[in-house]
Order: structure tokens, then sequence, then C-alpha cells
């Protein structure tokens, strides 16, 4: 089944986050929204038509995680990512932004540490602020537009600071970086060795865009599983955001409980019956979809870099192994944080993630969604151009 991704569906006046709220965050309608990470294409037709059939059946009471639904996850995840996973082991919460602040609860006391890698997606530092925790630093290490790990300095801040919590993202937001198997065992055995519970952030791991495969962090070895909670959802890869269902997998059973005993404490966790029906769907009939969705992606980056290389030399494309977020660093502009922001607002009047909300070693960069029409970043990507080109003029 062919399926047309340059099809323009008009997201104004929906209540979309992303497009009808440009005037409140970027201070005008006129504004291009890239910015937030959901995309601008229509589902697969078999989520629709099973959002339908749920919906005809006119009765929306509270809803227990189906045997079917269960098994969906659990085949998913192993023909997808050659990972076997007990039904069991799965919970649910609204999010994953939700089960970050629940793990923080769950396996941390306040003033604990806990460890990140930024620049990295900012909800985790804000999770473990929220609770009195310690944000912790280790940063990737940026090797010519390709971020590595710094295991020397891990080791050292685990040492430092007594973690006992490390927050990981995998595949990288925003640097769409695919780990390694090597990369994530050398991580997982300085954890295991010190005791850490790692939360491996996996909602883009469907999202490849190149050789590297997704390697699911718990399915590297028993040892990490057991250390292990894998926060995974259907939202990114097929655009169900809104339907707020994730599925957090924790194969310890102390850990699930501790985290269960949180999800009980706020009551928070159950199904909806719309976000079921869309997930077992997705998970079932999405496949051919999403590999459409990949090469359109693919695309787009494509027509990024060489636009920006033809056009925009000041901006630099960074690799993109998976995720549909480009990592564009744009310190030649030579703007600061607020400057840069500005610029990219008012005057190119596109909206995206500025670098600098990831933590350290974002400033200077923005992140620009490529899940839309070609058209449309086409047009974002000639206003930066002009933009550009006008504030070099006023600055030679």
């Amino acid at each position: 089944m062919a399926y047309n991704f340059d099809e323009i569906i008009e997201r104004r006046g929906t209540a979309s986050a992303k497009w009808d709220a440009v005037k409140e965050l970027f201070g005008s309608e006129d504004v291009l929204p890239l910015w937030v990470a959901d995309m601008d294409f229509r589902v697969p037709e078999e989520v629709v038509e099973a959002i339908k059939e749920t919906a005809d059946h006119g009765i929306f009471g509270y809803t227990l995680r189906s045997d079917e639904y269960k098994q969906a996850v659990k085949d998913w995840m192993k023909n997808r990512h050659g990972w076997e996973i007990d039904g069991e082991w799965i919970t649910q919460t609204p999010g994953v932004v939700n089960a970050l602040n629940m793990a923080v609860l769950a396996y941390t006391e306040p003033g604990d540490s806990v460890i990140v890698q930024p620049p990295v997606y900012y909800p985790f530092m804000k999770a473990i602020n929220n609770h009195g925790r310690q944000v912790v630093n280790n940063p990737l290490i940026d090797r010519g537009g390709r971020y590595e790990m710094d295991f020397d300095d891990l080791e050292a801040k685990i040492e430092d600071s007594g973690a006992k919590l490390l927050f990981l993202c995998n595949p990288q937001n925003p640097s769409g970086r695919v780990w390694t198997p090597d990369e994530l065992k050398q991580l997982g055995d300085i954890c295991v060795r010190h005791g850490l519970t790692v939360v491996s952030d996996e909602i883009h791991g469907d999202l490849i865009l190149g050789d590297q495969p997704h390697t699911p962090f718990a399915g590297i070895s028993d040892g990490l599983a057991e250390i292990s909670v894998t926060c995974t959802a259907p939202s990114k890869t097929f655009n169900l955001a809104g339907l707020h269902t994730s599925n957090i997998i924790i194969p310890d059973e102390a850990r699930r409980k501790a985290f269960d005993d949180q999800l009980e404490k706020f009551a928070v966790g159950g199904s909806s019956p719309i976000g079921a029906a869309a997930t077992i769907a997705a998970y079932r009939h999405g496949e051919p979809w999403l590999h459409g969705l990949l090469d359109y992606v693919r695309g787009n980056y494509a027509f990024l870099k060489e636009f920006t290389e033809a056009n925009i030399p000041e901006l630099k494309v960074y690799s993109l192994e998976s995720t549909y977020l480009a990592w564009v660093n744009a310190r030649a502009l030579g703007l600061d944080n607020q400057a840069l922001e500005t610029f990219m607002a008012k005057e190119a009047r596109v909206g995206l993630n500025q670098g600098h909300i990831f933590g350290t070693g974002g400033e200077g960069f923005v992140r620009v969604n490529l899940a839309c029409q070609r058209k449309t970043l086409e047009e974002a990507l000639n206003r930066i151009d002009e933009a550009v080109k006008k504030h070099q003029g006023t600055t030679a």
C-alpha cells in the first residue's frame, strides 16, 4: 500500500499543541512549528479503523490490560528488536515523562543524585529536580558531529555522588545517536558494579534511519535486565502521543513493585480503551506504514542537509541515525542562547527547540522536527536562509 506523506492535513484549530500554541510560544501566528516531537502525518488506516470500532461500542469504562494487548507488545518487541519479554513485566503510564517521575520516586530518596548524559531530553532534568534530587551530569563527548559516552567520567561521577539511578536515552535525543551493544554493555557493567538502576527511555527505538539497529538495554543480558526500567510507547512511532499510552517494561519483580507502588500512590496507570485499541492495531498492522515513514524522513533529512550545505553553511547538520529530530549546530551565527531563540522565532519565523534546554553541550544548537511535509520543511528553510542572509548583511 502506498502512503502519501506529502498530503497536507490542516492541524490549526484542532487544539494541536504543535500548531495552535505558536503565538503563545513564539510570539506570532506566522511561525512554522518544527519543534515538539509529534508528526504532521495521518496515522495508519488500521489504527483509525480500530479507534472507530471501539468508539462504536459506545461504552468506555475502566479497562484492563488484556492478554491481546500484552501479546501485541510482546510480539512487537520480539519481531522488531529481538527482545523477548514477559507480559507480566509490562506496566503502564500515560506517558514516558510520567514514568521518569515515578522512577525518581521509586528508586531514590530526597537529596540523592541521578546521573544524566547531556545534551539530553530535558524532562530528564525536570523529573529529578521536581522531587528534590540532584542532577549529576556525565556529558557526552562530541567527536566532530557524533556523540560518544565518557565512561571514565561516568564512573568517577558515580563514585563521587553515590548515585543510585541513571537516566539513559536510547536512542539518544536530541542527537539521534543509536548506541551500539558494546556501548550499552560498558555502561551497564559500570552500573551493575555500583548498584545503579538504569531507566532507559527507548521511545524512539522504532525510528531507526541508518544501518545500526536499536538494541534494548535490557536485552543485552539477564544481569542488565535485572537493573533496568525500559520506557516504550507507540506514540513517537505511530503519532499517537495524544492517546497517552506508554508501556514500561520492568523485568525485576522488586523494581516493578516499587514502581507500581508509586503509580498506586498517585492513582496513575491503567489503560484507556481507545489507547489500547490503537496500540494493538499499530503493533499488529502498522509496520508497512512505518517503513514508508522512515523512507520519507530519510528524504527530509537529506533535503535539510543538502539545503543547508548549499545555502546556509553557518548551520552544521549532525549525522542522524535515528528519530525524526535533526540536531543542528548554529554556533557559527555568533548568537547567545536568547539571541538565537529570538532570531529563529522573530526573524526566521520558524519555531524550533533550542539546544540549551537539553543541558550542557546544547548551547548554540537547535532541534528540527523533520516529521512534516517536504513543502513545510522547504518553506522553513527558505525563511531561515533569508533571515541568515539579512543578519549577515547587517553584521558585515
